[in-house]
């Protein structure tokens, strides 16, 4: 099952909210490049269905979190499939439609200069990270406070946000910190050439 099969599958059987087909079917529209978008520009999944991967990525780092015993147990942390599969399938839709394709010039392995295809942020609606996700959601769907917190904060501490309203938004919404968390596992280790390469 390909990533964009597999983030259908988790949207459709989780996501019922009153809009969320009408945001499925933009991100499937000619109108949206979700899902054939690179994650970043040079760095995590930097490849066309970077970010569709990254977002089933993020999902199962974010339930196999929220699942374990130490979460529920001595945390007492319980949210619906719902409410998971919004915030960690829907985190970077920042970034539909930002990156374009173009090109670098690196040096190989001789030191002689390659032209490598790579691909250019231009940002036609620069409206922040998070919150740039929150508000495309909203424009479909409603969210909850919470919900809506843990997409605004998911950057967590490597954010320019200041990092008391980090922690305060941490403290008051645990999803928050969850989802960061998930955030940064997929980022540092689940797409990581060396912990790829080690498996």
């Amino acid at each position: 099952m390909t990533s964009a099969e597999k983030f259908i599958k988790i949207y459709k059987d989780n996501i019922k909210r009153e809009g969320a087909d009408k945001l499925l079917e933009y991100l499937l529209s000619p109108q949206s490049d979700f899902f054939t978008a690179p994650a970043s520009a040079r760095f995590h999944l930097s490849e066309v269905g970077g970010l569709v991967t990254h977002s089933v990525n993020v999902y199962e780092a974010l339930k196999g979190y929220l699942d374990s015993k130490r979460a529920k147990e001595t945390y007492g942390f319980d949210y619906s499939d719902e409410s998971i599969a919004i915030v960690s399938l829907l985190h970077d839709l920042c970034k539909v439609n930002v990156y374009k394709k173009g090109f670098r010039n690196v040096k190989d392995e001789k030191g002689a200069w390659q032209r490598v295809d790579s691909f250019e942020y231009d940002d036609k609606l620069p409206y922040g990270h998070g919150e740039k996700s929150v508000y495309i959601i909203t424009g479909y769907m409603k969210l909850t406070r919470e919900e809506a917190f843990a997409i605004r904060y998911h950057m967590g501490y490597s954010s320019t946000e200041d990092e008391r309203n980090v922690s305060a938004a941490f403290e008051m919404f645990p999803l928050a910190f969850a989802l960061s968390t998930a955030d940064s596992e997929a980022t540092y280790y689940i797409e990581s050439d060396k912990y790829k390469s080690a498996k």
